[in-house]
């Protein structure tokens, strides 16, 4: 299975049944104490600094495709576990064991991940962590543009991605940048946007389950997931259940930076939860290999499955809606019944 044929299938938008046919040294100043000269110390958990240069950012972005692909051609995980975190670490590890599971030689489709034009939003900020958001074409995932946040807890960490989402070409936004090139970050409590960054997570699984009113505007990734969600909950003999849940703490806590018309571009995690239950009398329809690998337990009469999923919203000035652009999932583990 390809690095492109495992986003299709691991990092999946739909339900399980059709998990085979979806889509998957920073510029800190150290402190110089030269106390006899009366220079002034610089603190970088307290000056405003930018996350890293150019030429590390790039090199940051090299060290990673070099891993997630030697990764990839190994289905071995600890070949790229430096270099991923949060969410992305989750969905790309069991989508390695899962390749593993059954292909322990490795991965006979392999195809090397290869990014280009790349374009770099180097936030400043104060304090740990750090980070910085790489956009790229792909030579996978057709013409969506390549999401990359990556982040930094200190100065002698390494740099990780921590959230990988596809965007349309057109809906990657301008940012606000200064004389220097460098973006803003957005407090996660702001009250200026349609949303606090940091409540998203909490909001956005309250609307997957209630609906109605809500932040976010109608789409594939918030009305339309609803839609397909309520098809699959009953079905003949078989019913499916959902349930929703932030992750914003450590590795997933939410980040989000300033767009040029005010607004913020957010990244931010969410767990999933899906239970399959068979009517007495039956099972389970048998899930592909890729699930199976990740599953405990013995399927009889239920199934629940756990994802991860990563997405990025655009986060309006303001009055409004809040639009999801992209969301990645993964499924992480499962457990029969």
């Amino acid at each position: 299975m390809s690095r492109d044929r495992g986003l299709r299938r691991q990092l999946s938008l739909r339900s399980l049944r059709r998990i085979d046919r979806s889509a998957l040294v920073a510029a800190s100043v150290t402190a110089l104490s030269l106390t006899a000269s009366g220079c002034v110390v610089v603190h970088g958990e307290r000056e405003v600094l930018p996350a890293a240069t150019r030429a590390e950012a790039a090199k940051a972005l090299q060290q990673f495709t070099s891993a997630y692909n030697a990764a990839d051609k190994a289905y071995d995980s600890s070949l790229d576990a430096d270099h991923v975190t949060g969410a992305l670490s989750d969905i790309d590890a069991a989508r390695l064991k899962a390749g593993q599971a059954r292909s322990p030689e490795g991965n006979p489709n392999h195809a090397p991940l290869k990014l280009s034009d790349v374009k770099y939003t180097i936030v400043k900020k104060a304090g740990w962590p750090r980070w910085f958001i790489a956009d790229a074409a792909g030579n996978k995932g057709g013409s969506a543009r390549w999401l990359l946040v990556f982040t930094r807890g200190g100065l002698q960490e390494p740099w990780e991605v921590a959230y990988l989402t596809l965007v349309a070409p057109g809906n990657v936004p301008e940012f606000q940048k200064d004389k220097d090139g460098l973006a803003e970050t957005v407090p996660l409590n702001s009250t200026e946007l349609a949303a606090a960054p940091g409540e998203l997570s909490q909001e956005y699984a309250t609307y997957l389950k209630d609906g109605g009113e809500s932040a976010f505007a109608s789409g594939a990734h918030t009305s339309g997931w609803r839609t397909e969600r309520q098809q699959e909950a009953k079905k003949p003999g078989l019913v499916t259940q959902y349930i929703d849940e932030p992750l914003t703490d450590g590795d997933y806590a939410p980040l989000a930076v300033r767009t040029k018309d005010g607004g913020a571009l957010v990244f931010f995690t969410t767990r999933h939860f899906e239970k399959e239950t068979a009517a007495a009398g039956t099972s389970v329809p048998t899930p592909n290999d890729d699930v199976l690998a990740l599953t405990t337990g013995e399927i009889k009469q239920s199934l629940t499955m756990e994802f991860v999923s990563n997405e990025v919203a655009l986060d309006p000035k303001g009055p409004g809606k809040v639009s999801i652009l992209g969301r990645i999932q993964g499924l992480t583990s499962a457990k029969g019944e």
